[in-house]
């Protein structure tokens, strides 16, 4: 034992570790929310809060939509040092270094609420149901209907098939591993071993599923997905057919000439059967996939104006909140005890510093936009081609925040601008050298190639090599494999590919 203990030694070791305090997390995540997100986050903090209660639009001063669209604030703040006079030390119940004067500070909030205060007469419960509003909002969600999935449908054209009890399990039990894309992604021998099933019973149920709607539905490859199409318009006998069915392999590398002479065709017949098999679907499933599009809510505006453009922020989809007069008039009431007022002070800091979060959040936002829409002029002016190089940094220092800070505020917000909708992330881009000194954006070299494929001589397609040459000689230097990796990322083939004989 003792010997146990002369093994065992103390020692002090010193570790500098950063942790951040609840609110400042909390006003982290209202920074790098996108709108629809911070319109989830604030709704947790209403339920969570009661003294919180959601303004109408009706109800937003001008003051406060001054506040909102970037004005500068009372008590200005980088997002990363959380406001001084809502620092709260709820052991102590006081500001640290500071003597908490609480009726001060409700004093304060009171003369904020009487801002924001119109006519509307406040009911005495600060929950009160609002039933026209939550029976629209339960009639919207009875009244949604959910989309119909591949699987269900096929389903249902298996009970309406004329197939024996027993060949209705074997025709679900093939649907069950048919994909969304509208695959069999099973073997007829991994079904048969699986279900002990003989496989040419399974090759005559899936005659049968691959007879349904969406046609080419059941099939096991993309060869097998298009002659099921060309079977169903009754095109067996076509030139398409034969090309799926014996050249797959070289329609896929358009090697038009080989499959000419294979089948005794001319390179212009065998160009356009190509074309019409282009239209034929290599996804059966795909009207029944999820919906997989992103439905953007821009946070900032940018419209022409007579000094060039305006900045403002979408500050209807924000939303607008204040303290509760109700919990006020409760902390004033003489009968409240200790407990119940500790409460309401506790509740309403927490709510006191949500507000300023949103409105901070916003000043940020709307600070940062201003920056990249004057170091981006040319592109608001011209397009894309006149994207310049820009970086995080850059917008920082000029702000007067931290990069992440940056990096935060723009992550996943959109911004719409006289040139479409784009997410302002984007403007943040690389810079390629040029001979003049000043650089060109990756995203406008890339619209630049992009432009070029689409001009060139389909009979004779650009090569990366050409086009660097041709970059090269407009001032751009470039390496072939950036080229290549630009093309790629815009999903365009390699010239062999592109020709058109």
């Amino acid at each position: 034992m003792r010997g146990m203990a002369q093994g065992l030694h103390l020692t002090q070791k010193m570790a500098l570790q950063q942790v951040l305090a609840p609110q400042l997390q909390q006003s982290l995540a209202l920074l790098q929310a996108p709108m629809l997100e911070l319109k989830a986050l604030v709704e947790q903090e209403l339920q969570q809060n009661p003294v919180l209660e959601e303004l109408s639009t009706s109800e937003i001063t001008q003051q406060e939509k001054r506040e909102l669209d970037g004005a500068p604030l009372s008590d200005p703040a980088d997002p990363a040092e959380p406001p001084s006079d809502v620092t709260y030390d709820p052991a102590t119940d006081r500001s640290p270094g500071v003597v908490d004067d609480f009726q001060a500070e409700f004093e304060r909030l009171a003369q904020v609420d009487q801002e924001w205060r119109d006519s509307i007469v406040q009911a005495n419960s600060p929950l009160r149901a609002r039933e026209d509003e939550e029976e629209r909002r339960q009639y919207m969600f009875d009244s949604l209907v959910a989309g119909t999935s591949l699987q269900e449908q096929l389903l249902e054209q298996v009970r309406l098939s004329d197939l024996t009890d027993d060949d209705r399990s074997v025709a679900e039990m093939i649907i069950g591993n048919i994909d969304d894309a509208g695959y069999l992604r099973a073997s007829l021998d991994e079904l048969a071993f699986s279900t002990n099933t003989p496989i040419d019973r399974i090759a005559q149920v899936l005659k049968v599923v691959q007879s349904f709607h969406p046609p080419g539905v059941g099939a096991r490859d993309l060869r097998e997905c298009l002659l099921l199409q060309l079977e169903r318009a009754g095109r067996v006998a076509s030139l398409e057919y034969a090309i799926v069915d014996k050249h797959m392999e070289a329609l896929g590398r358009r090697r038009f000439p080989d499959i000419a002479r294979a089948l005794g065709k001319t390179t212009d017949e065998v160009q356009q059967a190509s074309e019409r098999i282009s239209h034929l679907e290599p996804r059966p499933g795909r009207d029944f996939m999820p919906d997989d599009h992103l439905y953007v809510v821009p946070e900032i505006f940018v419209q022409r104006s007579a000094d060039g453009y305006s900045v403002s922020l979408n500050n209807e989809a924000v939303p607008h909140l204040r303290i509760s007069n109700t919990y006020k008039d409760l902390m004033a009431q003489p009968q409240s005890t200790p407990e119940v007022r500790d409460y309401i002070r506790e509740k309403i800091r927490a709510g006191k510093f949500l507000i300023k979060s949103l409105h901070q959040r916003q000043h940020t936002i709307s600070n940062i936009a201003r920056e990249i829409v004057g170091r981006q002029r040319e592109f608001m002016d011209q397009g894309v081609a006149h994207l310049r190089p820009m970086t995080m940094a850059q917008v920082a220092e000029a702000v007067g925040v931290h990069e992440t800070t940056v990096s935060r505020a723009v992550s996943g917000k959109y911004m719409d601008t006289p040139q479409g909708v784009f997410e302002m992330k984007y403007f943040f881009t690389a810079g390629i050298p040029t001979t003049n000194g000043e650089g060109m954006s990756n995203a406008s070299v890339k619209g630049i190639i992009a432009n070029m494929i689409g001009q060139e001589d389909r009979a004779k397609p650009l090569s990366d090599e050409e086009i660097v040459r041709r970059l090269g000689a407009s001032g751009i230097i470039i390496a072939r494999r950036t080229v290549a990796k630009y093309r790629s990322e815009l999903n365009i083939l390699p010239s062999h590919l592109r020709k058109v004989y």
